[in-house]
């Protein structure tokens, strides 16, 4: 096989790019999970999400600056090889891929139950099988294909935050008659910005982290760019904006809005607010959105798995089948790998849904924060030695460094251990941490092999 049938076709634009990072952070846990935390922490929540914000912004720039100067479809796995050793990279490349073929049957499933409110007869796991079927073939028909399909997925979420940022605006600013401003009394008369304490704020940063995951695809994109480092400095400094305005933004007007401890805001605060003003067929909209954000969740975790399993058969920590590409430059076996154990995973969600499938949500709980801290202590590492070896490869630098970097470890550091102190994210901590005890025991068990077999080849060689 040449070298020219392991490449991947570099056929994103840079308009997919910005796109796929501006909606790739937009996913169910703004539309709907952002509801239980406004419960849980009431107006304070606004806290949760700015510095989760602020800690995703920081990750994002060290990424974008060891991405800028050298771009891979492997991403941080790749720069983890380099900075810390090959068991980390093989460690954070194979977490990586559990927390993505995970999330893609978890977003099935949850397409499933969107498209069940339209049509409730369809069995659950056939619309599961479905979709990720369907969602299989665009990633397989071109990398373009799903550059286009993200491209669209993530318009629509884009203009529906941006529509509902300008309605909210509309109801605070007492623009509709209809509707009385709410003003600041629910904002500050409900018990104040910490109706329940400082506690519920840091539970609330600990949750919001895994609401980010996505925000790094962009680098593994940039991989399949041809402007690569456009693609990625437009990236990276789009995601402020984006933090700032979408979710700080919507957070800001739903808790405006709506009564922080209202039960309305438990089914979808985006809902909720529509219903609000009289739109009609609120909640047929807001499914409608919510199935693109699924969608795309679903659209972008078939390609970053898959392009991880590809980048870590290049570097021999997956089995060599994986590095076949077609003549589109798709990496086909690697896509089949990944769908193959969606489909598992969906069908033990239809036998097993509170033992086995829980699990298997539960274990890929900490990955988030596992794959931040590995980005840091790359970028640590890697700063030092491009300044050493090639100082012209650094376009992005990160801000303030090392002072940052070293403040981003020890609270994403803090955050991990916290986990194991709050009740509803223990679970997570201790499967997180028993899934990570066994990829890097697979890690040194794989090396054994590996220097076994290169012994007894050379004492083979020897006799004859």
């Amino acid at each position: 096989m040449n070298h020219q049938q392991n490449e991947l076709k570099k056929e994103l634009k840079i308009r997919h790019i910005t796109m796929i990072s501006l909606g790739g952070i937009i996913g169910a846990g703004l539309f709907v999970g952002s509801g239980s935390l406004i419960n849980a922490a009431g107006p304070g929540s606004i806290i949760s999400y700015a510095f989760a914000g602020l800690l995703v912004i920081l990750v994002m720039r060290m990424l974008g600056e060891m991405a800028t100067a050298n771009p891979s479809s492997g991403s941080f796995a790749t720069y983890a090889r380099e900075a810390i050793g090959p068991w980390a990279g093989y460690t954070i490349g194979w977490l990586y891929w559990f927390f993505w073929v995970t999330a893609i049957a978890v977003e099935a499933i949850a397409g499933a139950t969107i498209i069940q409110y339209w049509f409730p007869t369809l069995p659950s796991w056939s619309i599961s099988l479905v979709l990720t079927f369907l969602l299989t073939l665009t990633n397989m028909y071109s990398v373009k294909s799903f550059g286009e399909f993200e491209y669209w997925f993530s318009m629509i979420k884009v203009v529906s935050v941006a529509l509902f940022l300008i309605l909210g605006g509309a109801i605070i600013f007492g623009f509709i008659p209809s509707i009385e401003s709410p003003g600041t009394s629910n904002f500050l008369h409900r018990g104040g910005l910490l109706p329940n304490g400082i506690s519920s704020v840091f539970i609330g940063i600990a949750l919001v982290m895994f609401s980010f995951m996505g925000s790094e695809i962009v680098a593994t994109a940039a991989g399949e760019s041809s402007h690569p480092e456009k693609a990625i400095k437009t990236a990276t400094n789009n995601v402020i904006f984006r933090i700032i305005i979408f979710y700080l933004g919507s957070i800001l007007v739903i808790v405006t809005i709506l009564p922080w401890n209202s039960s309305s805001l438990m089914k979808s605060p985006f809902v909720s607010v529509l219903e609000l003003v009289n739109i009609p067929a609120a909640a047929q909209v807001m499914n409608f959105i919510l199935l693109t954000a699924v969608l795309s969740c679903l659209n972008s975790g078939l390609y970053s798995s898959s392009r991880m399993l590809f980048s870590m058969a290049q570097k021999g920590d997956a089995p060599r089948m994986f590095l076949k590409v077609n003549k589109k430059g798709i990496p086909f076996n690697a896509i089949i790998g990944c769908t193959v154990i969606s489909y598992i995973s969906v069908g033990f969600n239809y036998l097993s849904p509170d033992k086995i499938f829980l699990f298997l949500v539960n274990a890929s709980g900490g990955v988030a924060l596992l794959v931040y801290l590995v980005i840091a202590f790359s970028q640590l590492r890697m700063r030092r030695k491009y300044e050493k070896e090639k100082p012209e490869a650094l376009k992005i630098k990160m801000w303030l460094f090392p002072y940052l970097t070293y403040a981003t470890i020890i609270v994403i550091t803090s955050i991990f251990i916290a986990m194991a102190f709050i009740d509803s994210l223990r679970t997570q901590f201790f499967l997180t941490l028993f899934i990570v005890i066994f990829v890097v025991g697979s890690f040194y068990v794989m090396k054994k092999r590996k220097t076994n077999n290169l012994l007894s080849t050379k004492k083979k060689e020897n006799v004859s």
